[in-house]
């Protein structure tokens, strides 16, 4: 049988707390550490991932490019490269631009309740999706997610409405944090 994931519990300045296996954290909206990544490519279009249909949330829906929660005693950009490579089968340079809090219930009765660090990186070569956890990737112009944000929300997870409008209008600043 497999042990079920731990999640790191924080509090609202991101102190760890505690831990607690992820299905408990998630049903009892508790605080947890978590960690969203947005790729771009040379052309500045992002990569979405579309979440694989069985996912425990959100699943089928369009949002950044990775994201997930760091292990215990895991420090969160290492987690970001153990993901970037379990997910879509690559890596690459990446910089921390903005950590946010957000809450929402989600449909099938769990709680996002998390303290989400944003990291930003620029990756043109190829992809390993793993099928467990994405359903379809594509990059895409931040116009046409603007125009699809727009039209039907819907389509994407709760955090990537959140943390877009901030990636899509700094962009240029991370590109230049991310390349020094």
């Amino acid at each position: 049988m497999k042990q079920e994931e731990k999640l790191i519990l924080v509090d609202e300045n991101d102190n760890m707390v505690g831990t607690m296996d992820k299905m408990r954290v998630h049903q009892l909206g508790l605080l947890h550490r978590a960690f969203s990544v947005f790729l771009f490519n040379r052309n500045d279009e992002m990569l979405l991932q579309q979440r694989a249909l069985d996912k425990y949330h959100s699943g089928g829906l369009w949002t950044n490019a990775c994201c997930s929660h760091p292990r215990p005693d895991e420090d969160t950009e290492a987690a970001v490269h153990r993901r970037l490579q379990e997910e879509l089968g690559m890596d690459c340079g990446v910089k921390p631009v903005f950590s946010f809090i957000y809450r929402v219930k989600l449909p099938n009765g769990l709680m996002e309740f998390e303290f989400d660090h944003v990291f930003v990186g620029f990756y043109d070569g190829p992809f390993s999706p793993e099928a467990t956890e994405i359903a379809a990737l594509a990059y895409f112009p931040l116009t046409h997610i603007e125009a699809q944000l727009h039209t039907q929300p819907q389509l994407f997870t709760a955090w990537f409405k959140l943390a877009f409008p901030r990636i899509k209008h700094k962009l240029p600043e991370f590109k230049l944090m991310v390349s020094s």
